[in-house]
């Protein structure tokens, strides 16, 4: 396969009909929410007539844009670099009857340009790796308005004593992995206050992210059973759920909730 097949493969295995493309549950959603509730500024100092300008970055299919566009009643600016998942969600919010309140847009989080200062709030579920999470960090807080939130999840060793065959197992898949305190301090760093942060239960994993995708690659192993390569990028999304199970202990998405 050349690269372009190879992304039309992953796509096949991440497929737009899966509610969700990365851990998270709507309960840590609601829970991040509660605090950014807490957080944000009072109406009277946001701009844009006292609504709150939310981008959703790295939406997917939309898990967590229409529980961002049912709970806070605002319009979201959710952005994605794939077609499929942009409709997918379209309608979905059709369905939750909130189309009104989601905003597509087909964008690589990686080139895109906004102006300073122009989001309120800005929102990303295992999405902020794409563009590398210290860099992402910086432009980030380019966007956000002062005292603009910005609500994210990241990986993070959640151990002191990681074994050193799951160290070397998760950094093959994300070199800049580090703990929380090392992730806080890269934060405070780059300019945001930190609010609070929490761990995402393991169930974000293995119920809501890696079950899906699992009966979604059995199919594939059926309908790919003479393609090697097919295959062989089958096996390495199941080796990663394999190692999640085994060493799910060692490391988590964690959810931080920041002020610019």
């Amino acid at each position: 396969m050349n690269e372009q097949e190879k992304m039309q493969f992953f796509y096949e295995m991440f497929h737009s009909s899966l509610s969700r493309l990365g851990p998270g549950t709507e309960a840590s959603t609601l829970k991040a929410l509660e605090i950014v509730a807490a957080a944000r500024p009072s109406p009277t100092t946001i701009a844009a007539g006292g609504r709150l300008r939310v981008l959703d970055l790295g939406c997917g299919t939309g898990a967590q844009s229409l529980i961002l566009a049912r709970q806070l009643g605002e319009k979201i600016l959710a952005v994605d670099n794939h077609q499929p998942y942009l409709d997918a969600l379209r309608r979905r919010a059709e369905a939750a009857g909130v189309s009104e309140r989601i905003v597509p847009l087909l964008s690589d989080m990686r080139a895109m340009e906004f102006g300073e200062g122009a989001f309120d709030l800005i929102w990303t579920e295992g999405a902020i790796f794409c563009m590398g999470f210290l860099d992402g960090l910086v432009k980030c807080r380019k966007w956000l308005a002062p005292c603009g939130l910005l609500a994210l999840t990241e990986i993070c060793w959640l151990q002191a004593d990681v074994p050193q065959d799951c160290r070397d197992f998760l950094l093959q898949l994300y070199p800049p992995t580090m703990d929380i305190a090392g992730n806080l301090a890269a934060i405070r760093e780059r300019g945001y206050t930190v609010v609070d942060h929490f761990t995402l239960p393991k169930s974000a994993w293995s119920e809501e992210y890696y079950r899906p995708i699992e009966a979604r690659l059995e199919v594939l192993r059926e309908q790919y059973a003479g393609d090697s390569e097919r295959l062989g990028m089958i096996e390495m999304i199941q080796a990663e759920m394999d190692g999640y199970r085994k060493y799910s202990d060692y490391y988590g998405y964690v959810f931080f909730i920041l002020k610019r």
